[in-house]
């Protein structure tokens, strides 16, 4: 009894490409936009002024989210019951600190929240003095 034979198959050539249907022609000859717009462009400012914030400005709460607050302010607003710094609200909301700024800045108009300057730490203690204390360990 001998094996079937086995057909060898050919390759296809690969179909040609669908034609691309024209874009619409945008109304009155106006050029269409190439980026589409971003969340900051879409505050209620008016006059586009910002808070003076910096990413260690550390920001707390003042008051509970109100019930028709956007989804960003109600978050910030609920992150904020302890203070935070900008940066960590940008890093947990996962917004560019652009937009943030201008969430916080809307949230400070309506003085939902405060704005405070971030904790300095104190300078460092003279070096005698550690070793007069390391000194002083070690004996006993």
């Amino acid at each position: 009894m001998t094996p079937p034979r086995r057909k060898r198959r050919r390759p296809q050539p690969p179909p040609p490409p669908l034609p691309t249907p024209p874009a619409p022609e945008p109304p009155d000859g106006q050029a269409e936009p190439k980026n589409p717009e971003r969340l900051y462009a879409f505050a209620e400012a008016e006059d586009g002024a910002r808070a003076e914030l910096d990413l260690v400005t550390l920001i707390v709460a003042r008051s509970a989210p109100q019930p028709g607050a956007s989804p960003e302010h109600t978050a910030v607003l609920r992150l904020c019951v302890a203070p935070l710094s900008v940066a960590e609200l940008s890093a947990y909301l996962n917004l560019p600190f652009s937009a943030m700024t201008v969430l916080i800045t809307e949230l400070i108009t309506a003085e939902l929240v405060q704005a405070r300057a971030p904790i300095v730490r104190q300078a460092l203690p003279d070096r005698s003095l550690l070793e007069a204390v390391m000194h002083g360990l070690q004996r006993l």
